[in-house]
């Protein structure tokens, strides 16, 4: 497996020379400064890729392999008048990338707002500090914060008092810390930030759009995407919705193997393929990662290896576990990679390993207490890819 690490450009907190000493050798990273619709230039490309690439004689090369993400602007998620622009746009930073020698691609199609937690310092019995969807936490901020129109109507009598009891007990410190959380915006997520009036607007524009209509607008995307992307070698990998499921009135499309299955039936190319993202997918009790790793082998082109850790009493809500210490089988998941990664190589000898990073590690020793990016902090990141290598070597080791 290629192991990698999501560096989030000059004013990441954890350097190229400090990716360099986790051992991982490929780069996940994006150009965060291109306004979201605008073309990815070669010359803004070679820029980037030399604050990675370029290193002193002697040291261990780091390559920027996988892009995580060019944006996709909302314009194409509602069809607009005039989408087009931006969906060539967007061909066009994939064809730019592809010239560079980047040829894998990490998307969402997520309307609105990018991966969703309401505690991004959810302090653990070890004293380290994880991110959390809280489940009463978020439904106390849809009905009473956000006031969204007829919100009350996708909840329980039950959901609607515990939510109101969450939301009385908050402090307006609690309130406005809690919003921020949700909306305002996160480093490195690929959506604007915005203010509560704003959101709601945001969200008025999907209020007719189902998810059916949603997921015919990411096919038409695609069915422009695909052709070009096949003739520049590039493989597409689409990351699901986090949490997988509609919330806030947004239709949600990429959330089981099902989802996946409408995907690939309907765009069979072999540059459709996803992000094997664990910890989101797992998320889902009704999800099986392991055998979602072999049903759709040939379709990863790139893997997030995390768990989550769900509440027993409230299935929705959980917080990041460790790596190897989740709901989740982490070791049959890459047991099942190292197959499909088996298989391509009787099939191909040039075939590439399936690059794979460590993903929402814990804030946890020396980086408590620092300025890090929310679920990307250096240290907790880099004991799991530590954990992640050492079950990788175990089970290469009894083939």
């Amino acid at each position: 497996m290629r192991e990698s690490w999501r560096w989030f450009g000059p004013n990441d907190p954890v350097t190229i020379d400090e990716i360099r000493q986790t051992g991982a050798t490929d780069v996940v990273s994006a150009l965060h400064t291109v306004p979201t619709g605008e073309v990815w230039s070669i010359e803004a490309i070679h820029q980037h890729q030399a604050l990675i690439e370029e290193c002193e004689q002697g040291l261990a090369p780091l390559k920027w392999s996988v892009v995580e993400s060019i944006p996709v602007h909302e314009d194409i998620k509602l069809a607009r008048p005039g989408h087009e622009k931006y969906i060539e746009n967007w061909i066009l930073s994939m064809e730019n990338l592809a010239k560079c020698g980047i040829k894998t691609i990490c998307y969402n199609f997520m309307p609105v707002i990018d991966w969703t937690r309401t505690d991004l310092n959810f302090k653990l019995p070890s004293g380290a500090y994880a991110l959390r969807f809280d489940q009463k936490k978020f439904a106390a901020f849809d009905l009473f914060i956000l006031k969204r129109e007829n919100a009350q109507t996708e909840y329980s009598t039950e959901e609607l008092n515990e939510a109101k009891r969450v939301f009385d007990e908050m402090s307006e410190q609690e309130k406005t810390k809690l919003t921020n959380n949700i909306i305002a915006g996160l480093p490195g997520r690929m959506t604007d930030s915005y203010g509560i009036d704003d959101f709601r607007a945001m969200l008025a524009n999907y209020k007719d759009v189902s998810s059916d209509v949603l997921r015919s607008h990411l096919f038409a995307f695609l069915s422009k995407v695909l052709p070009r992307a096949e003739a520049m070698g590039v493989k597409l990998a689409i990351h699901p919705d986090d949490p997988p499921r509609d919330m806030l009135g947004l239709p949600r499309i990429i959330c089981t193997a099902d989802d996946l299955e409408l995907l690939f039936a309907a765009l069979p190319s072999e540059s459709n393929g996803i992000t094997l993202c664990v910890g989101t997918y797992s998320s889902r009790p009704d999800n099986d990662l392991p055998a979602m790793a072999k049903q759709f082998g040939p379709r990863i082109h790139f893997s997030h290896l995390r768990g989550v850790s769900r509440d027993p009493g409230e299935q929705r809500s959980f917080y990041e576990a460790s790596h190897l210490d989740s709901d989740i089988d982490m070791v049959q998941v890459v047991k099942e990679l190292l197959n499909e990664e088996t298989r391509r190589s009787k099939e191909s000898a040039n075939s590439l390993g399936i690059f794979i990073r460590p993903d929402h590690g814990h804030q946890m020793m020396g980086d408590i207490g620092k300025t890090v990016n929310p679920g990307y902090s250096g240290i907790g990141r880099m004991k799991g890819l530590a954990e992640v290598r050492g079950v990788i070597r175990a089970l290469s080791a009894l083939k």
